[in-house]
């Protein structure tokens, strides 16, 4: 028999946003498109392809407005209070976001799943003491730790890659650990385990393998995640130090011109938003391709 139900209005709207998102992650070119171009190019080409020194402006040539808005094509996107290049100061803004992205998750995704194999592999004290830390860990708020830091040794590129550390590490512990309690059990590692093989080898040759794919795809997804909290950081004053152009600062230093000046944070702002974005989409479709439990939906 065929189901001749009607949907009711709710259940077809809920069907249509699963199609747009279904549609969206069947489409990686998109995501990797915007990712290329917001976020890699700039920040590896744009020492450059930048027209004007990020830093240094021309007081004569301030709050300019975009060239479709009355400005001119020497300014794209138009200038800041200084005279700075709003354009030159995204693309340089782009390689502080992509420093402080890989540099924070290297560091915060090595420490958390040496962790993570330890506490799952090991079980007894070391996963409880583990565990209780992640907890700790996880409880605290960052944006407190930030403020600390500031007012100890300064906004620094160095205390936000502390900030973003001491945020990921909890989360890459806490999900390597439940990849490793259930790799654990499996029949490869109880022969392995049988034939001799040392603790160390069992975890960086049969278990750490079997858990890459967590890793990556949690590590594509916290990227975006990082960029934000980058930006909050340094909108907020306690994260990358000015003159430096990131996309915090900027939207910090417009917001008091968003209505005469609204360029100024509007495409510092429009950046993050799209990167972002592009990010969490293609951390998404990474997902889908490489962890087997998603291949079955």
């Amino acid at each position: 028999m065929t189901d001749t139900t009607q949907p009711t209005p709710e259940q077809a709207v809920s069907r249509s946003k699963l199609g747009v998102v279904a549609q969206l992650r069947s489409l990686p070119m998109v995501p990797v498109f915007i990712l290329v171009f917001i976020l890699i190019v700039p920040a590896l080409a744009a020492d450059w392809i930048a027209p004007h020194n990020p830093i240094t402006g021309r007081i004569p040539d301030r709050l300019q407005p975009p060239v479709f808005f009355g400005g001119t094509w020497e300014y794209p996107l138009g200038t800041d209070r200084l005279g700075r290049d709003i354009l030159s100061r995204i693309m340089h803004g782009a390689k502080v976001s992509l420093s402080v992205s890989i540099v924070g998750i290297i560091f915060g995704g090595v420490l958390g799943t040496i962790l993570g194999l330890i506490a799952g592999y090991f079980r007894g004290w070391a996963d409880a003491i583990i565990m209780r830390l992640v907890d700790i860990t996880m409880a605290l708020p960052s944006i407190l730790l930030a403020l600390v830091l500031a007012v100890s040794v300064g906004p620094s590129f160095q205390t936000v890659i502390a900030v973003v550390v001491f945020v990921l590490w909890a989360l890459y512990a806490r999900q390597v650990r439940g990849e490793v309690l259930s790799i654990r059990e499996r029949d490869f590692v109880a022969r392995a385990r049988v034939s001799g093989a040392s603790h160390l080898r069992i975890i960086f040759r049969h278990i750490l393998p079997n858990a890459a794919n967590t890793i990556v795809v949690l590590a594509t997804l916290q990227v975006g995640s990082v960029i934000l909290l980058e930006a909050g950081l340094s909108f907020l004053g306690v994260g990358i130090p000015k003159p430096t152009p990131a996309w915090g600062l900027m939207v910090a230093d417009g917001r008091q011109l968003i209505v005469s000046a609204w360029w100024i944070a509007f495409f510092p702002g429009l950046a993050i938003t799209l990167t972002v974005l592009a990010l969490n989409l293609l951390g998404d479709w990474m997902r889908d391709r490489l962890d087997p439990k998603m291949k079955g939906l």
